[in-house]
């Protein structure tokens, strides 16, 4: 009775809209008004938990089913991350898990934890491109696909390609920027990645297209650009900067450099937050191990120490917002396969994840930038932005 009352009392700090907790056969109004949602309470969460890590507590908890949301999943998280203030987390007990290793050899673990978990459980919930980044909703009645090819042309339309350029990207997924970018400006594109998964795919749509004399893709860390003699006129960077960490930023921003043609462009599209943060447990213990979400500000002043001037920063929140529901829409969907793949638990976790980034997003408690920049000054570009 202790524990319940405890861990009720903690809830009710949570009490800007109003939702109803069932515990023990009775019921806790909290807020005030009619309940927009229920979370009912198979077993109690002790306190300690709580106050070491709410996201973790309370994530836990729904992954073993502990704890059971009565209506929208995202509404329910939308209700409690736009309070994160009110979350508590122990940094000093958490440290191993918040301040992981950013070596070689355990991020490329890390990385391979999270892509490499199966093609075709990806190609379950995200759209034809495979593209596992916001999506750009030009119109109302965009599709995911449409979104997705909206925001591959905006990105390539913004690094003003040429025929007979070369492009890097760093971090390319399974591919479909760099083969939009062989078939629309007859570019050299070259794709480097950790995930075996991803590299085999990449490969695989290379060949099928036919496009193996303009791209190639390497498995291979974005350290070794530092001692490549590779040059380009043009690299873009999608999701994947969140991978970095905050002591290798610098690094990475000197890698880029070192490859980078003088005038050349970047693209950096990255996931940020307004003040540098360590990033949450819960997504660090069982989404993106070694995960850290760079500050808008902090990217900037690395870039400028590399030289670079920025041309154009945009924030497509909402889009990314928007793109969560899609796939979160889409994997509820085909729950049931995904269960013959792993287990209940993997799915609640995953559908979890998928609904607390887009209510995290919705709530502006994380942002999407794209940054565009020339290294050094570029002159050769049009006065007037077409894109």
């Amino acid at each position: 009775m202790l524990e319940e009352n405890m861990m009720i009392q903690f809830l009710k700090k949570f009490d800007e809209y109003p939702f109803l907790v069932k515990a023990s056969g009775k019921e806790y109004l909290i807020g005030e008004g009619s309940p927009l949602f229920t979370v009912n309470c198979h077993k109690m969460i002790p306190m300690k938990e709580l106050v070491t890590s709410t996201s973790l507590a309370l994530g836990e908890a729904y992954m073993n089913d502990d704890l059971e949301i009565e209506g929208d999943l995202y509404e329910a998280l939308d209700h409690f991350l736009g309070q994160m203030d009110k979350f508590s987390t122990d940094r000093k007990v958490l440290k191993k898990l918040i301040f992981s290793s950013t070596t070689k050899k355990n991020q490329q673990k890390e990385v391979r934890s999270h892509y490499d978990i199966g093609n075709d459980f990806y190609k379950l919930w995200l759209d034809e491109t495979m593209s596992y980044s916001c999506g750009y909703f030009l119109h109302e009645d965009d599709t995911l696909y449409q979104a997705q090819v909206n925001k591959v042309d905006y990105i390539l339309q913004k690094l003003y390609l040429k025929e007979g350029m070369s492009l890097l990207d760093i971090g390319c997924g399974w591919g479909f920027l760099l083969i939009e970018a062989a078939k629309k400006y007859k570019v050299k594109g070259t794709g480097i990645t950790l995930s075996k998964e991803q590299y085999k795919e990449f490969r695989k749509r290379i060949q099928e297209e036919g496009l193996e004399d303009l791209l190639t893709v390497e498995l291979m860390d974005y350290r070794e650009l530092e001692k490549s003699e590779w040059r380009f006129d043009r690299v873009v960077s999608v999701g994947m900067a969140e991978h970095v960490g905050r002591e290798n930023y610098k690094l990475f921003t000197d890698c880029i450099s070192h490859v980078l043609q003088p005038g050349g462009l970047l693209l950096l599209h990255f996931i940020s937050e307004l003040k540098e943060h360590p990033g949450d447990p819960w997504i660090k213990k069982y989404i993106f191990p070694g995960g850290v979400v760079p500050s808008l500000r902090e990217m900037v002043s690395y870039l400028a120490e590399d030289g670079f001037h920025v041309m154009d920063v945009e924030n497509l929140r909402n889009h990314y917002n928007r793109t969560l529901l899609c796939w979160e829409k889409n994997f509820k969907e085909h729950a049931d396969e995904v269960r013959e793949m792993f287990d209940e638990k993997f799915v609640r976790m995953w559908d979890l994840y998928l609904a607390s980034c887009a209510a995290t997003f919705h709530n502006g408690v994380i942002d999407i930038h794209q940054i565009l920049a020339s290294k050094g000054i570029n002159n050769e570009l049009p006065l007037v932005r077409w894109y």
